[in-house]
C-alpha cells in the first residue's frame, strides 16, 4: 500500500459515522455513576461565582455612601435583602463593613472553589479510567480478525489521546460551563436591578455573539473529526517504524521511512492548522463584538454620569458607585460570553473523540459467546473437526478440513506458505468460528462451552515466543499467577530453561525488557514452553516452535517438547519437517484443504506433496518434478499477487 492510500485509510471511520449524540450516550453512560461527584461540583460552583459577585457590588455602595455620602447603606437597592438593624449608619462602620464582607466572600469563596474543583476533577477521572478500561476491554474481546485490519498505533490513540480529551472537557470544559453561566445570569440579573436602560446597552451583542458561536460550531465540528483520525494515523505510522527499526536499520531505509513519517506528520499539521486557523479567527471576532457592547456601556453611562442627565432616551439616575459596578460587571458578562467560545471548542473536541471511541467500541465481533455456556470437560482428550469451512472478506480460506484425533496422539499439519495450517488451529481456539462444520472436543462443540475455559484447556507454543515487560518468574507465571516458586522453577526445569534462569544476574527476577529483548531467541522460545508447562493443558498446539532458532536450541527445545507432549492430545504446525516426523498422523493442507494424510513413512511412499517438501529439506531438489517447482511458483505469485490485493 502507497503511503498516501495507507493515509487514506480511516479503520473505524464506518462505526464512528453511525454514532449519534457521542456525548449524550457518554454522560448517560457513565456519568449517571458519579452524579454525586458533579452535583457537589455544580452546587459549589455556583455559590462560588455568586460570592465573587459580592465585592465588586460592595464596592460600588461604598463609593455612593461611604465616599459620596450620596445614600445609606440601607437606602441601596442590592441590599434590601438584607435587615436594616444589620447595616451600620457612620460612615467609619460602613467603610469597616464593606471590607468585612468583601473579605468574608473571598474567604468563603475559596472554600466554595476547591470544592468545586474536587467535585468536576472526581467526575471526570472516574468517566475517563471507565472509559478507557471498557474500551480496552472491548477491544481485547474482539477476534483476531480485527486486529488483522486495525493498525495498533490507531487502537493506542484512541485509548490514549481520545480517552485524555474527554476528561480535559468534563473537567476544565464543564467547570468552565457552570462558572461561566452563574456568571453570565447573576451579572445579567443584577444588571437589570441596578438600571434595566443600561442592561440593555451592555447586552446588545449576546444576540450577534450566540449566531456568530453557532456558524463555528457548524464549521469546526467536521475539522476536528479529521484532527483525530489524523493523529491515529500518525500514531500508527509511528509505531510500525519502531517495531521494525531493525528492519529499517538493516534495509538503509531510513531516508525512505523519515519521509513517509514526514507525510503523515504533514497530513496532521495540516489538519490541525486548517482546525486552528478556524479557531484563532472566531476568538478575536467575539472580542470585538464583545469590547462593542462594553465601550458603548462606558460611554452611556460615563455621559449619564458626567452631565447629571441621562442622555437620550434613558431616564432615571445613574450614581458613580453604581456606573462603576456596571462597568465590572460588564466587563466580567462580555469575557465569559466570549468564552463561551473556547467551551464549544473542547465540546467539539471531546465529541470527535467520543465518537471514535465508541466506533470502537460498537466494533461488531464474530464470536458470539452463549450465556448459558457451560464450562468444557476434558476427559480423554479427542478432537474432531467435522467437514470444517471457514473464510472472510467473502474469500474461504480452509474449506472441508475432516479429521479426528484421539486422546494423547500428537497431529502435524505441513504444507506450503498460506495453505491454512495456523487458521485450522486458531478455529480450535476459537479465534474465529466456523462458517460451516463443526469441532468438537470430547463430544462437545467448542462454540457451546465457554471461553474461559475452551482456552484454559489448550496450551499454546507459537513461533513469536512473545514475552511481556516484566520479569521471568512473571512471564512464567502468566495465566497461571497463582503459580509457587517451586512449581516454576520445575516447570522452567521441564522446558529446559532453568539452567541459563539461574545463571542470570537475578535469576527467575531478572528483567527480560520490552518484548523480551534481553533474552535470546531459543531463551525465550524456552521461557514460553515453561510457561505451557505450568498451565499443564490438557491439548497443546505447537506453531512453528522451533522455526526461528539454531540447531542446537532446537535440539533442547525438543526436548522440552517431547515432555510437555507426552500422553498429551498435541497439535504441531511445522515447516521443518524433522521436527513432526514421529507425529501420529501428519496432514498435508494446500490451497486450505487436506491434499494428503497419513505417517511420515506412508507420506513418503505416496511420492505426493509431502514427500517433495521432504526432498526440498533434504536438499534433493533436481530431483524434484518440474510439476511441482511450477505450482510453488504459482502459490508464490498468489501470495504476492494477495498482499498488494490487501495493500489496495
Amino acid at each position: 500500500m502507497s503511503s498516501a492510500e495507507w493515509e487514506d485509510d480511516d479503520p473505524f471511520e464506518e462505526q464512528r459515522d453511525k454514532i449519534e449524540n457521542p456525548m449524550k450516550r457518554l454522560f448517560l453512560a457513565y456519568g449517571r455513576d458519579y452524579l454525586p461527584q458533579v452535583s457537589v461540583g455544580i452546587f459549589a460552583s455556583v455559590f462560588a461565582r455568586l460570592l465573587d459577585l459580592l465585592p465588586p457590588l460592595m464596592l460600588g455602595i461604598a463609593i455612593d455612601a461611604v465616599f459620596y455620602e450620596d445614600a445609606l447603606f440601607s437606602e441601596q437597592i442590592p441590599l434590601v435583602i438584607l435587615p436594616d438593624a444589620w447595616l451600620p449608619t457612620g460612615q467609619t462602620e460602613q467603610f469597616w463593613f464593606t471590607i468585612a464582607v468583601i473579605g468574608a466572600a473571598f474567604g468563603i469563596g475559596a472554600g466554595f472553589h476547591w470544592i468545586r474543583n474536587w467535585g468536576f476533577n472526581a467526575f471526570a477521572q472516574n468517566i475517563q479510567h471507565d472509559v478507557r478500561t471498557d474500551t480496552y476491554d472491548k477491544m481485547q474481546r474482539l477476534n483476531m480478525e480485527f486486529f488483522s485490519d486495525k493498525q495498533t498505533g490507531e487502537m493506542m490513540s484512541i485509548l490514549s489521546n481520545d480517552v485524555n480529551r474527554l476528561e480535559r472537557f468534563l473537567n476544565d470544559g464543564m467547570n468552565s460551563l457552570f462558572r461561566l453561566s452563574v456568571m453570565v445570569v447573576g451579572i445579567g440579573v443584577l444588571l437589570f436591578w441596578i438600571n434595566w436602560q443600561l442592561a440593555l446597552v451592555a447586552l446588545l451583542p449576546v444576540p450577534i455573539i450566540g449566531g456568530f458561536t453557532y456558524l463555528f460550531i457548524k464549521i469546526i465540528q467536521p475539522k476536528y473529526a479529521e484532527v483525530r483520525s489524523s493523529v491515529g494515523k500518525m500514531n500508527s505510522r509511528l509505531e510500525n517504524n519502531l517495531g521494525g527499526i531493525q528492519v529499517i536499520k538493516s534495509s538503509n531505509t531510513e531516508p525512505y521511512e523519515s519521509d513517509r513519517v514526514d507525510d503523515v506528520s504533514m497530513d496532521y499539521f495540516d489538519a490541525n492548522w486548517d482546525a486552528i486557523t478556524t479557531r484563532i479567527k472566531f476568538f478575536p471576532a467575539l472580542r470585538v463584538l464583545a469590547g462593542i457592547g462594553f465601550v458603548l456601556t462606558f460611554v452611556i453611562g460615563g455621559l449619564w454620569v458626567f452631565q447629571d442627565t441621562p442622555p437620550g432616551p434613558f431616564t432615571g439616575d445613574l450614581s458613580v458607585g453604581m456606573f462603576v459596578v456596571f462597568i465590572l460587571y460588564t466587563q466580567r458578562f462580555i469575557w465569559p460570553m466570549a468564552q463561551f467560545g473556547q467551551i464549544i471548542n473542547m465540546y467539539q473536541r471531546a465529541r470527535a473523540s467520543s465518537a471514535r471511541i465508541f466506533g470502537l467500541m460498537d466494533e461488531p465481533s464474530r464470536l458470539a459467546e452463549d450465556p448459558d455456556a457451560e464450562d468444557l470437560t476434558v476427559g480423554d482428550g479427542d478432537v474432531v473437526y467435522d467437514d470444517v469451512s471457514f473464510g472472510y472478506d467473502e474469500e474461504t480460506i480452509v474449506s472441508d478440513i475432516d479429521f479426528a484425533v484421539e486422546g494423547g496422539e500428537t497431529l502435524a499439519l505441513v504444507g506450503p506458505t498460506g495453505a491454512g495450517k495456523s487458521t485450522v488451529l486458531k478455529l480450535l481456539l476459537r479465534m474465529y468460528d466456523v462458517d460451516e462444520g463443526s469441532i468438537r472436543i470430547d463430544g462437545q462443540d467448542v462454540r457451546d462451552v465457554t471461553l474461559k475455559s475452551l482456552r484454559r484447556s489448550i496450551g499454546y507454543v507459537g513461533q513469536s515466543s512473545y514475552l511481556f515487560y516484566g520479569t521471568i518468574r512473571e512471564n512464567i507465571t502468566y495465566g497461571t499467577f497463582e503459580a509457587t516458586d517451586e512449581e516454576v522453577r520445575e516447570a522452567a526445569e521441564a522446558a529446559e530453561a532453568h539452567e541459563f534462569i539461574k545463571n542470570l544476574p537475578e535469576g527467575y527476577d531478572t528483567m527480560v525488557g520490552e518484548r523480551g529483548v534481553k533474552l535470546s531467541g531459543g531463551q525465550r522460545q524456552r521461557v514460553t514452553i515453561a510457561r505451557a508447562v505450568l498451565k499443564d493443558p490438557d491439548l497443546l498446539i505447537l506453531d512453528e516452535a522451533t522455526s526461528d532458532v539454531d540447531t542446537e536450541t532446537e535440539m533442547l527445545i525438543q526436548r522440552s517438547l517431547d515432555r510437555l507432549t507426552a500422553d498429551r492430545t498435541t497439535f504441531a504446525i511445522a515447516h521443518r519437517l524433522s521436527t513432526i516426523k514421529d507425529a501420529d498422523t501428519i496432514l498435508v493442507l494446500e490451497g486450505g484443504e487436506i491434499a494428503e494424510r497419513g505417517t511420515h513413512d506412508e507420506l513418503l511412499d505416496n511420492s505426493g506433496l509431502y514427500a517433495h517438501l521432504w526432498g526440498v529439506q533434504a536438499g534433493e531438489i533436481d530431483e524434484l518434478p518440474q510439476e511441482f517447482i511450477d505450482r510453488a511458483q504459482e502459490r508464490t505469485a498468489r501470495l504476492v499477487e494477495d498482499a498488494e490485493s490487501d495493500d489496495d
